[in-house]
């Protein structure tokens, strides 16, 4: 059996990682549309032979290990030698991936002197692949009304390219070019880790690798056992809800029952809703999510790699929203999901207090437009952005404000200038949600509000969660404010939503975007009377809020009234 020196492993180990980063850097310089190459809704992986994880770049979060899954269910189907050199796998389906039609998995196998030593992987939001409406339809009651539903399907076989599949794809999307744009940009990151890793295997041959991958892995399930063993022995639960399913206005459930014991932990999603609408995602989206949330709790410091979440095991009833079955509605996955991360951390926030955080504002909060743009010779457009809120504080601080949610992580929210130069709408107003985060020791990060003047007819949707279950506070800290739509239409009273499907707005309709904030940590009045000042000064506290729920008193000229907070803190408290 072969062995390395710790340095050669910390090579390595870095190497791995840093071919996940040019993998992730290509992929977006590469990108034909904004969602990938502005937001950066996209996440790669390089994996070793068995569908382990080498390295992963920075990116969405919610993946973490889901594209080691889809090798590995690849390999389960047909086996390990069904991979040949030069091909190149594109699949969707939902109930495979776990996520929407829209999100779209390249995998390509890599061989080094002709044998087969990883895989190459990668994940990008697909704009438009055939759904009943532009985009993502938030109204859809089955998988077939979302787009072309792909198994495993070569593109590439022996390195050429099959020409009638990759036409089928173009032609059955409202935006086929620039689809092949982003596969290309797909599989162009795919060649640059095959490249960067038979490097690596020239550089330090197959049995130092694999020597080094060993020790790497060892390590990391190593460090992760020893924190879980040092948690009390128990059994942890935790629930809540989504405000709705798209179609009609009953709550979804989510319970967990989590379950410490020794050096493992099982989580056990008995007990949530039954699938229904299309806030649905398949089991290995589930475990990916699992896998996030227990990062955020279990040796956060350490990269995840094919040695990370072996104590970690998920279980969700089949024909659950947790694992759906056909033909459950997919297009909204992540909702539950968001929630399912804070949920985790809220059942072990007791025996770890020091690490949990309370939760944030829970959902990508997206808006989508489409229509004819006026400027380009009525061209169809299609705009969808997710919106940021803000975070859970925790026991060292503040949440922050107005950062994406946790299952999107690296995600960027579209520059005015970006959005501007691309679509017929015009941000009028963008800024930080005041009052929004929930008070506490440490407040709640706030939301975001954005203000769109719509220069064309267009179809709106929306898609905005946490209204029932907001971001609730630990230890005594306070719950957030929920998000709310705001549309005005001209000639029309304004109307309020969160989640409406390809509505018809008129040019100059005027839509007013509220996201939610985060939970705070400890009681308000034990947050010193100066940083509630500062809050106010900087606008993220008005001074109604600044007495009423942190119970400090400021004069005109915003200067603190110690006695009168003193007394008013005395009386409350009494």
């Amino acid at each position: 059996m072969s062995s390395t020196d710790p340095i050669t492993t910390e090579i390595i180990r870095n190497a791995f990682i840093s071919i996940a980063m040019d993998m992730n850097a290509a992929l977006i310089r590469s990108a034909f549309t904004p969602v990938i190459y502005e937001g950066k809704d996209c996440s790669v992986a390089l994996i070793d032979k068995h569908g382990d994880v080498l390295g992963q770049s920075l990116g969405l979060p919610l993946f973490l290990g889901n594209l080691e899954i889809c090798v590995k269910i690849i390999a389960d189907k047909w086996g390990w030698d069904y991979f040949k050199e030069g091909d190149v796998f594109y699949m969707n389906d939902s109930y495979m991936t776990g996520t929407h039609l829209n999100d779209s998995t390249i995998i390509m196998p890599i061989f080094w002197r002709g044998e087969r030593v990883g895989f190459a992987a990668s994940r990008a939001h697909w704009l438009d692949v055939g759904a009943k409406d532009p985009g993502n339809p938030v109204d859809s009651h089955e998988i077939y009304q979302e787009g072309m539903r792909w198994g495993p399907t070569r593109l590439y076989e022996g390195g050429v390219a099959r020409t009638d599949v990759i036409e089928l794809l173009r032609l059955n999307s409202r935006f086929g070019d620039a689809l092949i744009g982003d596969m290309n940009a797909q599989i162009a990151a795919g060649r640059t880790g095959e490249k960067r890793l038979r490097a690596l295997f020239d550089r330090f041959g197959k049995e130092t690798i694999e020597a080094a991958r060993d020790e790497i892995f060892r390590q990391t399930e190593a460090r992760e056992r020893e924190t879980i063993a040092a948690l009390p022995d128990g059994v942890y639960r935790a629930e809540g809800c989504l405000d709705n399913n798209g179609l009609d206005d009953e709550a979804v459930a989510v319970k967990l029952e989590l379950r410490v014991e020794g050096d493992s932990i099982d989580v056990d999603l008995a007990g949530s809703s039954e699938q229904t609408g299309p806030v649905n995602c398949g089991i290995t989206q589930t475990i990916a999510a699992t896998r996030v949330a227990y990062k955020l709790l279990i040796c956060p410091e350490l990269p995840p790699n094919g040695g990370s979440f072996r104590p970690l095991q998920v279980s969700a009833p089949e024909g659950s929203i947790f694992n759906a079955v056909a033909p459950a509605a997919c297009s909204w996955y992540f909702s539950s999901l968001g929630l399912l991360i804070d949920l985790v951390v809220k059942a072990l926030a007791d025996v770890i207090p020091e690490r949990a955080a309370a939760a944030h504002y829970g959902d990508s909060m997206v808006i989508s437009l489409s229509g004819k743009d006026p400027r380009h010779d009525d061209e169809f457009y299609l705009m969808l952005e997710p919106t940021t809120g803000g975070w859970g504080a925790f026991a060292e601080g503040d949440g922050a404000n107005s950062l994406i949610n946790n299952v999107n992580g690296g995600f960027k929210d579209l520059p005015i200038e970006i959005f501007e130069s691309k679509y017929p709408v015009m941000i009028r107003d963008y800024g930080v949600r005041c009052d929004s985060g929930g008070p506490g020791r440490f407040r709640g990060g706030n939301g975001t509000y954005r203000e769109y003047e719509l220069l064309t007819d267009s179809s709106l949707s929306l898609w905005f969660e946490r209204a029932k279950t907001t971001a609730w506070g630990l230890f005594g800290g306070d719950s957030a404010l929920g998000p709310n739509v705001d549309v005005a239409i001209p000639g029309q009273p304004p109307e309020s939503y969160t989640k409406v499907n390809a509505k018809a707005v008129a040019k100059g309709t005027v839509i007013k975007s509220f996201t939610g904030g985060g939970g705070g940590y400890g009681p308000a009045f034990e947050r010193e009377p100066e940083r509630v000042r500062e809050d106010v000064l900087d606008g993220y506290v008005s001074l109604d809020a600044a007495r009423e729920a942190y119970g400090v008193v400021l004069t005109e000229t915003l200067d603190i009234d110690m006695a009168a907070t003193q007394a008013l803190r005395s009386e409350r408290a009494g």
